[in-house]
């Protein structure tokens, strides 16, 4: 009697790289799941424009320190591999330090320090040490876009949301009425945990009931 073949499912690389890019968006979201890299989520986005740039410069250092984490792991001895991520990765905050500090000095100010210590956010070093170290190039890009660009829009929903009921505005833009008082705690550290745990309590609400819907 001829024995079945055993049909074992494949995955394909292009579901593969769109796993790993749609975790890091909702699946695995840095802040709202994560609750990674709260420092910078608390203390810049206190405006839309401050939130935007602090996610782009630290989708940038993810994205650059991946790829090239990725493409050495094979070279850099095991020994030293968390100094030489620490190194690469401060080499790309120094370049996008310098990018923001050309490009507006405002934005630079009201960032602060905050740029710089995007080389010590555990974001950046653990996505270095849990997933580029250990797959391929394209995998590393999907894993540094999802995992960038979720961190990226919880930095703006936060900012967007504190800037328009702190200030009554959106990237400088009036959105509310003549009328309206702005609630100043909002653009206050105090103000910035109240909407944090509010936009927490939201995004798991949603993601519980789509995933009762599945």
């Amino acid at each position: 009697m001829a024995h079945k073949p055993i049909n074992i499912p494949v995955v394909s690389e292009a579901k593969k790289d769109n796993h790993e890019f749609l975790k890091g968006l909702w699946l695995q979201n840095p802040v709202f799941v994560q609750v990674l890299g709260m420092c910078p989520t608390l203390a810049v986005t206190n405006s839309a424009i401050n939130a935007l740039v602090m996610g782009l410069a630290t989708l940038f250092v993810l994205l650059m320190s991946n790829t090239l984490v990725s493409a050495l792991r094979n070279i850099i001895p095991h020994q030293v591999r968390i100094a030489s991520y620490v190194l690469i990765i401060a080499s790309f905050v120094t370049a996008v330090d310098y990018l923001i500090q050309a490009w507006s000095l405002e934005i630079h100010k009201a960032l602060g320090a905050f740029i710089s210590l995007i080389v010590v956010n555990c974001l950046i070093l653990g996505r270095a040490e849990a997933f580029a170290s250990k797959n391929r190039v394209p995998h590393a890009i999907q894993d540094a876009l999802g995992m960038g660009l979720g961190f990226t829009l919880a930095l703006l929903a936060l900012g967007i949301t504190r800037e328009i009921l702190g200030n009554g505005s959106v990237f400088s833009w009036s959105v509310m009425p003549e009328n309206f008082q702005p609630w100043i705690i909002m653009l206050l550290p105090g103000g910035g945990f109240f909407m944090l745990a509010f936009l927490v309590l939201l995004f798991n609400a949603i993601k519980r009931y789509t995933d009762k819907q599945e």
